[in-house]
């Protein structure tokens, strides 16, 4: 039933008042042809259940101006809080006097009598709707005489995702704007059923990490998640808010003028929403946060603000204070800073050293501002215009150069407030210095005064925590184990399931896995690396919980993976049944997801250096996820501590596709073999046919030319893991790679330098 009520326009959101009591208003079951509603009547729609309202509102900042539309009208939500939740036309404003009209011929269409012009219709005149309903899950609906739908507002989403609500391939979520402009932020369901965040139509700065896939529609559940589903109603990828399954009257999923995906719960307690998720977890890394205001920076708060490093501009645009100068150029330097163009975007690539990216760009006219990754890549993004954003942290691995006039003060005095700006605000370098120095002082003092103390307590300590069965715990949070604990968790360590791995069981009785280094590492050194890798957490990655570091024993205790390692998979030709297509390119996206947060998503750059089935353990959903990163192994099996490159992990993971395809751990002989086949059209031969069920053609397509690109010889061929991770995910495309040994040994004898060539792109 939808009722009828009073609307008093409050800005930005409506309050809807049933007052039939007062103004006679009529409880209807269905919006007849016919009715109206006028900017200055203050009377809206209202679903049975109270919870939704649909008229116009004020925008706040525009008094004269409205939109009409839906919004949460529970009495249990206050009407500041009283949420819009889709618009008629998205950005469509009317003035005073305007109206929005279903006609008799069964058309919804918004009238704007400041220009006299029908502004917006739901084009549904000739379809025979005889009523339009509000239902209590806040979709409008046109229904044809058979109480078929023939249009609904779920179909024409604006911003917003309601509970029950789908978004399917046709269809995108656009964000308010913040100014007169429509939005360039979007949410679209790409072909190869992967959601993406755009910024205009060209950038993509997010991805759902779903393997590829056709006829997905996303879909907003009522337990609190985000779903894609196949045509059957079956989730193939699902994320999961806070609240998860919690008791919530109401939530949505809006993509905000900010550019980020939330997914929102109403709190009663606090009576406000409250964002349980969000896509880009870092907000400095939505495309263009800044815009042309400068980079994005985070404050004390946690709260993000726009710093301008460069020059303010009539507009208050920030942007690159470079041209032409007499007196010649010299390069400003930002650590820390991750600069890009926004008009236009594109990246100018290369390969080379940090001192040859600062130089590149100063020796070039047309080059205004570089960035170099400092992350193993090797990577320099030259840009051409003057129109910069980006993003500063103490944990990114990146050093920016902006191109100035080598007197600068004299060109430009604007310049003299940025000069000393070499890192962002609020990073006190001096201070910081003096201040670790005293506490470094005043912490040796305090430990020579019980240094001895503790020795003489060490011993007998130890003793006892093994008697007892208890672990220490230190600052970091992780369990500081004695070998005898070690020997007693495992079962004298006969619980094995892989190679120098145990499964174990805490005195709490939480299972975990326990790997043995096998090798001497200094004390000092070990139990840093290890501090380090406790404070690295990815979904991906098997968490750090604890480690032994006594006389010659190193032990690192993991989370329990249940399903074990991935060569118990590969080597069993029972287990391997279990290894179907889909979660042999989920482990491949999972894996590569990994080794790329490793590289670029630490606060330095870390190296797993012994990527291999072994050290990928699978969850009880045969999730990937990777242990024993960080301590890399040299020729002899001796550990170190992060002693490999990007390059090196790259050329691993090559690797490790081509086992999970072929189901064969022969790297040898397996990589000519295999390029081979693929080269001469036979791709399929090279999939493992111990794997049951259907095997995707553009998937293996992808898988093997990057792993081909991955295992060059030349490590200056290979390429990023965030290469490595869009093209698995469809995202990107890869040109046919040369044979991994072109420059080594020929494929065959008369092989010529075409058979190297780029060919067609995926």
């Amino acid at each position: 039933m939808l009722r009828q009520e009073l609307c008093f326009l409050r800005p930005p959101f409506l309050l809807c008042i049933f007052v039939g009591f007062l103004l006679n208003s009529i409880v209807i079951a269905k919006i007849p042809l016919g009715s109206k509603l006028f900017v200055g009547d203050n009377y809206c729609w209202v679903s049975s259940n109270g919870d939704f309202a649909f008229g116009f509102f004020n925008i706040s900042d525009q008094p004269n101006l409205y939109r009409i539309g839906i919004h949460y009208n529970s009495k249990s939500i206050p009407t500041s809080q009283q949420t819009v939740v889709w618009t008629a036309g998205a950005d469509i404003t009317v003035g005073n006097g305007s109206y929005f009209h279903f006609t008799q011929q069964g058309e919804l269409i918004l009238f704007d009598s400041s220009r006299g012009i029908p502004t917006w219709s739901s084009k549904t005149g000739n379809q025979s709707v005889v009523s339009a309903a509000l239902h209590d899950n806040g979709n409008l609906v046109l229904l044809e005489k058979e109480q078929n739908i023939v249009w609904q507002s779920f179909d024409d989403p604006s911003d917003t995702l309601l509970p029950g609500q789908s978004l399917y391939g046709d269809r995108t979520l656009r964000a308010t704007s913040k100014n007169s402009l429509s939005s360039y932020y979007s949410l679209h369901l790409s072909a190869s059923g992967h959601l993406q965040l755009h910024w205009e139509s060209s950038i993509v700065y997010w991805v759902s990490n779903n393997p590829s896939a056709s006829n997905l529609s996303a879909f907003l559940p009522f337990n609190g998640a985000l779903q894609l589903r196949e045509p059957n109603l079956k989730p193939v990828w699902s994320v999961f808010g806070e609240d998860h399954n919690d008791s919530v009257n109401y939530r949505f999923l809006r993509l905000d003028s900010d550019g980020n995906l939330r997914l929102y719960s109403w709190i009663e307690t606090t009576q406000l929403w409250r964002p349980v998720w969000q896509a880009v977890e870092n907000q400095c890394k939505v495309f263009a946060t800044c815009g042309q205001l400068g980079i994005c920076v985070f404050t004390a708060s946690g709260a993000t603000d726009c710093w301008c490093p460069f020059e303010f501009t009539d507009g208050n645009n920030c942007l690159v204070p470079y041209k032409e100068c007499e007196s010649g150029s010299s390069m400003l330097t930002f650590r820390s800073t991750f600069l890009y163009g926004i008009y236009p975007p594109n990246d100018s690539v290369i390969i080379s050293s940090l001192q040859q990216c600062e130089q590149l760009c100063l020796n070039d006219s047309q080059c205004t501002f570089a960035t170099y990754f400092n992350n193993g890549s090797g990577q320099c993004s030259l840009k051409e215009t003057r129109y910069a954003t980006g993003y500063a942290d103490p944990s990114l691995s990146a050093i920016s150069f902006v191109k100035r006039c080598s007197d600068p003060l004299a060109v430009n005095p604007n310049l003299k407030q940025s000069l000393p700006l070499k890192q962002p605000p609020g990073l006190c370098l001096p201070c910081l210095t003096g201040a670790a120095t005293g506490t470094c002082f005043i912490f040796a003092v305090v430990q020579l005064g019980i240094g001895f103390f503790i020795f003489k307590r060490k011993g007998s300590t130890s003793r006892k925590k093994a008697t007892l069965g208890l672990a220490s715990s230190n600052l970091k949070g992780l369990t500081v184990l004695s070998f005898a604990e070690i020997k007693s968790l495992t079962g004298d360590f006969k619980n094995q399931i892989g190679p120098k791995m145990f499964n174990g069981l805490m005195p709490d009785n939480h299972l975990v896995t326990i790997i043995d280094l096998n090798a001497f590492i200094e004390e000092r050194k070990f139990r840093g690396a290890v501090m380090k890798m406790g404070n690295i957490h990815h979904r991906n990655l098997v968490k750090v919980e604890g480690y032994c570091c006594e006389s010659n024993h190193r032990f690192v205790v993991y989370e329990y993976a249940k399903n074990g390692s991935l060569d118990r998979y590969i080597d069993d030709s029972t287990l391997c049944k279990k290894l179907t297509w889909r979660k042999r390119i989920g482990i491949c996206s999972s894996v590569a997801t990994a080794i790329c947060y490793l590289h670029t998503g630490c606060r330095e750059f870390v190296s797993h250096g012994n990527l291999k089935c072994e050290n990928v353990l699978l969850d009880e959903n045969f999730t990937a996820k990777l242990t024993d990163f960080g301590f890399a192994r040299t020729d002899g099996g001796q550990a170190s501590y992060c002693g490999f490159s990007a390059e090196k992990d790259v050329e691993d993971f090559g690797k490790l596709v081509l086992t999970l395809l072929s189901g064969s751990r022969n790297h040898e002989e397996v990589r000519d073999w295999a390029y081979r086949e693929w080269k001469e059209g036979r791709a399929e031969n090279v999939v493992d046919k111990r794997i049951e069920g259907r095997m995707e053609v553009e998937e293996l397509e992808r898988a093997l030319r990057i792993a081909f690109w991955c295992i060059q010889m030349d490590d200056r061929m290979r390429p990023s893991m965030g290469e490595v991770l869009r093209v698995l995910d469809g995202n990107s495309s890869v040109e046919a790679p040369p044979h991994p040994f072109a420059f080594q040994t020929p494929l065959r004898e008369d092989d010529e330098e075409q058979e190297y060539s780029s060919e067609s792109q995926v």
